[in-house]
């Protein structure tokens, strides 16, 4: 009778553990909510936005801009003054590999094309049911 119960109860743990496992794979997979309004739509999962207009980059869940200063690759919530571009008009491409920046010069070259170009759709101005929840920076200005 105990090894009747206690393989139930290891039946039981690995099946639940496998159902959560499922779970958290499919929460991992989508971050339409954690990309700010300015972001391009059309994308379910975005690490990161490559502004080539810049040059930067945009760290999508950790909500930092990453930009060269100094030959170094810096982290911020914010951009230097510096950077005087309107980021609901400057293109954005959506670049889902890990630290871009290591692959900088191949990206800049990629994407050179998309240089002045202010013709993509934003979030913020889609009437997609799928964006209703996203990131507002404004939303959270107050709390940090």
């Amino acid at each position: 009778m105990k090894k009747l119960f206690f393989a139930a109860v290891i039946l039981f743990g690995c099946l639940s553990f496998n159902i959560a496992d499922a779970q958290i794979r499919i929460n991992l997979g989508l971050n339409v909510a954690a990309q700010p309004d300015w972001g391009p739509v059309g994308y379910d999962h975005a690490e990161y936005y490559y502004m080539p207009d810049i040059d930067a980059y945009y760290d999508v869940p950790n909500h930092q801009y990453v930009y060269l200063e100094n030959n170094v690759w810096v982290h911020a919530g914010a951009l230097p003054p510096r950077y005087h571009f309107d980021k609901y008009h400057t293109y954005k491409v959506v670049v889902n590999q890990h630290n871009p920046w290591e692959h900088h010069a191949d990206i800049r070259a990629r994407y050179s094309g998309f240089r002045g170009r202010h013709d993509q759709a934003v979030i913020r101005d889609s009437h997609d049911a799928h964006y209703r929840n996203h990131y507002r920076e404004e939303d959270h200005h107050d709390r940090h």
